[in-house]
């Protein structure tokens, strides 16, 4: 379980730099900018509020991943001492 955790910590973990979703959505919006040309009236203003959706759920995402990562690192260290512990023999011998 501990071998899990790290493994889920920095296959999750947000890497360095512009992730594939954002140069996907700057490529997107510079294929519509070429599409509109010089016509202003074309083109529509990007809600905010489908933009602080997104933010809100990226910080929710982050927020699970780092809980449980948390979780699976903390039954990990549990299980590995549990291995540690020798079993009672009452055989009564």
């Amino acid at each position: 379980m501990l071998i899990v955790g790290f493994t889920i910590h920095f296959w999750a973990a947000p890497k360095e730099g512009v992730s594939e979703m954002e140069i996907a959505a700057a490529n997107v919006a510079r294929m519509e900018a070429s599409m509109a040309g010089s016509n202003n009236a074309a083109v529509k203003p990007k809600t905010q509020s489908s933009a602080k959706i997104l933010e809100e759920l990226k910080s929710t995402q982050e927020k699970q991943m780092r809980y449980l990562t948390i979780i699976a690192m903390v039954l990990g260290a549990g299980f590995l001492g549990y291995s540690f512990i020798k079993p009672k023999n009452d055989s009564g011998r």
